[in-house]
């Protein structure tokens, strides 16, 4: 087999791989409202998303050096078979606990899969030619956000919401064949591998115990203050710890550029504004419009659609603009759409929804892109695999937080507010397929809109923090 067929192959599993986590996402959010009602699961709706994204962000720095030491390839294919797995499994449950450690184990995987795609491509392709090659790999990402509400949408409505994780497998087989077949190894791994066993349990236990206190901030306010508050010494302890360790989880010295760092913050804030739409606007769009789940799926794919035209564009803003200038740009248009969020009555127009998803996913497609490009670039070649991760860790643990942070909200209003309605009555009321069921509709679309308005409101606190640290970068030149 020739070079450029392996290479081929590669680039082929690849994107096929950022199709099957991303569309992960698309579809999930589309049967949320669906497995919400069935499973009677809204007190536990956030954990649907943060088991994955936990395991996730815990998987993804780990898997970042493992392939910077044992290479690329075996990594991912790990990666590969637990994500399949923990699809299946998902697929199969039969209650909400099932489907949450269903989860756990997707999450594993995707963090293997996810951060190693931006790692091969820059093991591929210089600096010159990879905005140009994340962008076409941000055409899986966006085809599947297309596919997604769609399929999504079709498979609850006329089989069930089980069937949106069954997709995944043969994709998940096919992705594991291609990257065996294509994938040579180049670099010698490493024979003297230590672990950083002690890094791994103080990044496990700190990001569980700020997963577990933003999950019960609503129910237990001062024990989960108590718990968030222990998960930031433990990771101030990673922090120590990793500037003492020979070969630490985390390089240290990847943050001594403070650009990188705030690239890093920067991405993890953004995500959390991210999955905010991706896992509200359905709910909004069914609980309150009566959009069934294909057509409130759709939200998603506006942004995926403008994602997309971002990413081609990040090439030449790079070449032009300060990236700083940028991010403060986009943050403050982004700002000015999600306010009108916080003011939006029963009778907001529905075209609204779609037109803030795709100014958002064109914001996102040329941030993203341009932060993974550029924290690969502030480091040594032998940390991009590490950087990578920290990109990828940053993206999921900013939506892991936010999910259980917009969930504890969202819970709160709900229950402050919801008088006589009971909370079974709102599990059903969330899917568009029961609305007819209620006398007492527009008492609960008022309340369920008042949980909404609280969500936004976290969104527009997030996108002020982007901009003060933004502002705070010192890099004031064009990155060549």
């Amino acid at each position: 087999m020739s070079r450029f067929q392996q290479r081929i192959l590669v680039m082929t599993a690849i994107f096929m791989a950022s199709f099957m986590t991303s569309v992960e996402v698309t579809i999930v959010t589309t049967a949320l409202p669906q497995i919400i009602s069935e499973l009677h699961g809204l007190a536990f709706q956030s954990w649907i998303m943060s088991a994955y994204l936990f395991t996730t962000a815990i998987s993804t720095p780990i898997c970042g050096k493992l392939a910077d030491s044992l290479g690329r390839k075996p990594v991912f294919q790990w990666g590969v078979i637990l994500f399949t797995l923990g699809s299946l499994g998902s697929g199969l449950a039969g209650n909400i606990g099932w489907l949450i450690g269903a989860r756990l184990v997707q999450g594993l995987g995707a963090g293997a899969i996810m951060p190693l795609t931006f790692t091969i491509i820059a093991d591929y392709f210089s600096f010159e030619k990879r905005a140009q090659i994340l962008a076409l790999n941000n055409t899986a990402w966006a085809l599947s956000s297309l596919i997604g509400p769609l399929l999504g949408g079709f498979l609850v409505d006329k089989l069930s919401w089980h069937w949106v994780f069954f997709v995944n497998i043969p994709l998940g087989i096919l992705v594991f064949g291609l990257m065996g077949l294509g994938y040579v190894q180049k670099q010698t791994t490493s024979q003297n591998l230590t672990i950083d066993w002690s890094g791994i349990g103080l990044l496990t236990l700190g990001l569980l115990c700020l997963l577990i206190a933003v999950q019960t901030l609503s129910t237990y306010f001062w024990p989960a203050i108590g718990l968030f508050l222990i998960g930031l010494v433990l990771l101030l302890l990673l922090a120590k710890w990793e500037h003492q360790v020979a070969d630490p989880l985390i390089e240290p010295q990847m943050f001594s550029n403070k650009t990188f760092t705030i690239q890093v913050v920067t991405i993890m804030l953004f995500s959390g504004v991210l999955i905010s739409y991706q896992v509200y606007f359905p709910i909004w769009l069914q609980s309150i419009y009566h959009l069934p789940a294909s057509m409130a799926g759709m939200v998603v794919s506006s942004s995926s659609i403008m994602w997309l035209v971002g990413s081609f564009l990040v090439g030449r803003l790079m070449t032009r603009f300060v990236p700083k200038r940028v991010v403060l740009l986009i943050a403050v248009l982004e700002l000015v759409f999600y306010s009108s969020l916080l003011f939006a009555s029963t009778a907001f127009p529905v075209w609204m929804f779609y037109l803030i998803a795709g100014v958002n996913g064109l914001g996102l497609g040329i941030v993203i892109s341009m932060n993974t490009i550029l924290a690969q670039h502030l480091v040594r070649p032998n940390l991009v695999g590490e950087a990578s991760g920290m990109i990828t860790l940053g993206r999921s643990l900013g939506q892991t937080i936010m999910t259980g942070i917009y969930g504890a909200v969202f819970n709160i209003v709900l229950v402050n507010n919801r008088g006589s309605i009971s909370l079974g009555t709102l599990n059903r009321a969330v899917s568009a397929s029961n609305y007819h069921q209620f006398k007492n509709q527009l008492a609960i679309n008022l309340v369920v809109l008042q949980g909404l308005h609280a969500v936004f409101l976290v969104v527009a606190i997030l996108l002020l923090l982007i901009l003060i640290i933004n502002f705070l970068d010192p890099n004031h030149k064009i990155i060549k």
